[in-house]
C-alpha cells in the first residue's frame, strides 16, 4: 500500500489527484499545520528529516519531493500521463523541473514578505511595511507578472501545458497557478480556463475529498 503523507493546503494535493488519475490505491495520512507558524508539524520529520510534505511511503522506500514523486509513481505506472512524443516528452521535462524551480520562489517570497509586517513588533511595524512593499513592487511583483505572462503564452500554444494531451506535467504546475490565483495576482483567461478545466476532472474531486480542506481549489 502506498501512504501519503499529506499537510493541509500544500504541494502534497497533487500527489493525492496524480494516485487519482493513475487509479492507485492509496492511503493517506493527515497533518495540520501550526495555526500560528503555518508551518508542517514536527511530527513529519519522523518520515523525512527534513520535516516536509509530501512524502510517500511504499513497501519501506521513502519518496521525498514532488517530482521525484511523480517519476516515481508514473514510472510505477509504465510512464502513463507521460508524453511519449520527443517534442512533448522535452516540454514535459520542462514543466516538471519549472514547477518548483521558477515559479514557486517568487510566490514563496510573496508569502513571506506580505507576513512580515503583520508579524513584527508594533514599534517597527511601519519601517517593516514600508520596506515590504519595496521589494514586493520592485522586485517580487514584477517577476510574478512574467511568469504569468509565460504561461498565457504557453498556454496559448496548446490547450495543456505539454500539448493536446493531459500530462502529470499538468498535475505539476497547478499548485503554483492555483496559488497565484487566489492571491488575486492577476491570473490571465487561459490560466483562469486550465485552471477550471483541472478543477472539474473527476480524479482532482476525488483527491479533494480524500485529502481534506485545500484552501486553492
Amino acid at each position: 500500500m502506498i501512504t501519503v503523507h499529506h499537510l493541509e493546503n500544500s504541494r502534497s494535493q497533487r500527489v493525492l489527484w496524480l494516485l487519482e488519475e493513475l487509479g492507485l490505491d492509496y492511503a493517506v495520512e493527515r497533518y495540520a499545520r501550526d495555526p500560528r507558524t503555518m508551518r508542517a508539524p514536527p511530527e513529519l520529520t519522523a518520515i523525512h528529516p527534513l520535516g516536509k510534505s509530501p512524502v510517500v511511503v511504499e513497501d519501506g522506500a521513502v519518496i521525498a519531493e514532488t517530482g521525484a514523486i511523480v517519476e516515481y509513481l508514473t514510472g510505477r505506472c509504465g510512464g502513463a500521463l507521460v508524453p511519449t512524443g520527443e517534442a512533448e516528452r522535452r516540454r514535459y521535462t520542462y514543466w516538471l523541473h519549472y514547477a518548483e524551480g521558477s515559479a514557486m520562489p517568487p510566490l514563496l517570497l510573496k508569502l513571506i514578505f506580505g507576513r512580515l509586517a503583520p508579524g513584527s513588533p508594533a514599534l517597527i511595524r511601519p519601517i517593516v511595511r514600508a520596506v515590504a512593499a519595496k521589494v514586493q513592487a520592485g522586485f517580487i511583483d514584477p517577476d510574478l507578472k512574467r511568469h504569468a505572462a509565460y504561461w498565457e503564452a504557453e498556454l496559448a500554444r496548446s490547450p495543456w501545458f505539454c500539448g493536446d494531451g493531459f500530462s502529470a506535467a499538468d498535475i505539476q504546475m497547478s499548485f503554483p497557478l492555483e496559488a497565484f490565483a487566489a492571491r488575486g495576482t492577476g491570473a490571465g483567461p487561459r490560466v483562469r480556463d486550465w485552471l477550471a478545466r483541472i478543477h472539474a476532472r473527476p480524479a482532482y474531486q476525488r483527491a479533494l475529498r480524500r485529502g481534506g480542506p485545500y484552501a486553492y481549489a
